[in-house]
């Protein structure tokens, strides 16, 4: 879910901002009004708070360069959020190729370097010794520090999606290459972290070190995070519908009188949700109890289940073959309950709902849910928050 303040959009892409950004906003204005102060308070201050405006402008104008060339490829930007370490772009999936993948990643980077150049040629025009000389001049080094700390290769940072655009293009296999980038973060964020709290120890400087410490920790967990998803999404890519399918459903008499089904079955205290009607050995289709429902109990005496049924070539099926991430995508684009499987000769080999796939998926990773979670899950009809499977099996399905 979405969080800090939508501020509006650009290019159809929404702009968010992250509460904790008004903290590094102060920070940065105090940062610039002090290595001002020989133009007057005044000024010195207004320009620190242009300065800190600016500095946040040129990393929307990194992570607008990311998105654009992504929408270029025909993938959606969900949002762009500025908060406490500067940017980020939620793009919804990865590119189809290694060349994509580079082109999406280098776009930042290449954006700062541009506005590097600028700045670098207009402060060279101003007058020498300006307030504004200054602060382009400053700016102009702020755009050539993001880009080339951006550059280092290690993930999440952008150099980290260039070495995984690389390893993909020489292995051909995209999920070694996020693992290899991801490791690459986490040695980085490692030595971020030991190089801060050196700081710290030798030179006295606690902010500088923390600040080190703090985009070191801001690394690691982000190298998990791109671990941790890259390993879901090739568990995923490996299971079908039949890993997963339950035999959580009845099948019924389809010739059977309405009167006759809710007086046997309804009344169950663990009736199913999910009743299959059949007759003369054959699969009929499937029967809603809000179709039930919708009949005059004055006719349930003279109608039978093949009054109410739905043929099961009209209700979402998938074959026991299917992978798992297309089963999820369908669950989702269509806010399906459940889907029923199909066996290669058409008949019913049982049901899945996401309940049961998170059942699946967590027998996998090793790291089972109790049945009780399951049920909850199954309930709320959702997936769990620690286990967004919707949103991984999306940016997977390419």
């Amino acid at each position: 879910m979405q969080t800090g303040w939508r501020v509006g959009s650009l290019f159809e892409i929404p702009l968010f901002l992250d509460p904790l950004w008004f903290g590094i906003l102060a920070i940065a204005t105090v940062n610039f009004g002090v290595a001002y102060t020989q133009w007057g308070s005044v000024l010195s201050w207004s320009a620190g708070l242009v300065m800190a405006l600016m500095l946040f402008g040129s990393v929307l104008l990194h992570e607008l360069g990311h998105s654009l060339v992504a929408q270029q490829q025909g993938i959606k930007v969900k949002s762009i959020t500025l908060f406490f370490f500067g940017g980020i772009a939620a793009i919804e999936e990865e590119s189809k190729t290694p060349g994509g993948a580079f082109q999406v990643a280098i776009a930042g980077p290449a954006v700062s370097i541009g506005l590097f150049v600028i700045l670098t040629l207009l402060s060279i025009a101003l007058p020498s010794g300006s307030l504004v000389s200054a602060m382009t001049g400053d700016l102009a080094k702020i755009n050539i520090v993001l880009a080339l700390f951006n550059l280092i290769p290690g993930l999440p940072l952008d150099g980290g999606q260039v070495l995984k655009a690389a390893v993909w293009k020489v292995t051909g296999d995209r999920f070694k290459a996020v693992h290899w980038a991801a490791r690459a973060g986490l040695v980085l964020g490692w030595s971020a972290i030991a190089a801060g709290l050196a700081i710290d120890f030798f030179t006295g400087e606690l902010i500088t070190g923390l600040w080190i410490a703090l985009l070191g920790w801001f690394g690691i967990r982000n190298a998990n995070a791109y671990n941790s998803v890259t390993s879901l999404q090739e568990i995923l890519l490996k299971l079908v519908a039949s890993d997963a399918v339950s035999s959580d459903f009845r099948v019924i008499d389809a010739d059977q009188s309405l009167r006759s089904f809710a007086d046997t079955y309804l009344l169950q205290t663990t009736a199913p949700e999910v009743y299959f009607a059949a007759s003369e050995g054959r699969y009929r289709g499937t029967v809603s109890i809000d179709d039930l429902r919708a009949v005059e109990r004055s006719e349930w005496e003279n109608k039978t289940l093949h009054d109410i049924l739905h043929p099961l070539t009209d209700v979402p099926s998938v074959t026991e073959s299917t992978p798992l991430v297309e089963v999820i995508n369908r669950l989702e684009t269509q806010q399906l309950p459940r889907i029923i499987v199909l066996s290669p000769a058409d008949a019913v080999a049982g049901i899945i709902d996401r309940g049961d796939i998170v059942r699946a998926v967590g027998a996998k990773l090793q790291k089972p849910f109790s049945e009780a979670d399951i049920k909850r899950i199954k309930d709320d009809g959702s997936f769990p928050p620690s286990l967004q499977l919707g949103a991984i099996a999306k940016s997977t399905k390419s």
